[in-house]
């Protein structure tokens, strides 16, 4: 058994609070997307959507700083060279391998902590899709200072589709995370991680 300390105190405290913040605004969000008052009432679900938003926000830059100067950041970068190969036996892993008993094709190290999928998909969501997200927020509480259209189309409008398409992009991104917890050694293995901060696996030798 090896046991790696790859989750320091900090990255999960953000972690937890994150996923806390972004389920509020999921709740929050549908809620008013759909006026579902039986669910929550639009008039309490806008404050405090927007409050979330704001926190999310914070949540983001402590995570952008985290990375720059936590020493978190050196697991999301991408290796281009070896990425194509690392990807497809990871998808092939996922889609097959897993359920025949296969060799996970990647093993967690101080210095990678994340599969070459893992990689890809976690830069794309913290690094392009949340900005998206969160900037299209604050453009939402700020629509009266900006133009009423944009290409001839009204702004507000534009602003809307953006962050509702994006934040089911992040809901199904969500979903699958959730899934791919439970397929590390054991079902809980990756759970167990991000609650200790220690990463656990049979030796292979």
């Amino acid at each position: 058994m090896t046991a790696l300390y790859l989750y320091p105190l900090w990255l999960r405290l953000w972690h937890w609070l994150n996923a806390l913040i972004f389920v509020t605004l999921l709740v929050t969000g549908v809620s008013m997307h759909f006026t579902l008052n039986w669910l929550i009432p639009f008039d309490v679900a806008v404050p405090i959507h927007n409050t979330a938003g704001v926190l999310l926000t914070g949540s983001w830059l402590l995570f952008v700083i985290g990375n720059l100067w936590g020493g978190n950041g050196k697991h999301y970068l991408i290796n281009l060279r070896t990425l194509p190969k690392d990807l497809i036996a990871q998808t092939r892993y996922y889609l097959h391998g897993i359920f025949v008993g296969a060799p996970h094709p990647f093993h967690v190290s101080a210095e990678h902590k994340l599969n070459a999928l893992q990689t890809l998909s976690y830069v794309g969501v913290m690094y392009g899709l949340m900005p998206v997200l969160i900037l299209s927020g604050w453009a939402f509480l700020f629509s009266t200072s900006l133009p009423e259209t944009l290409f001839g189309i009204g702004t507000v409008w534009i602003i809307a589709i953006v962050h509702l398409v994006v934040a089911w992009m992040l809901a199904l991104f969500l979903i699958v995370h959730s899934y791919i917890i439970t397929t590390g050694e054991t079902p809980t293995t990756n759970l167990k991680a991000m609650v200790t901060g220690w990463h656990k696996e049979q030796s292979s030798g």
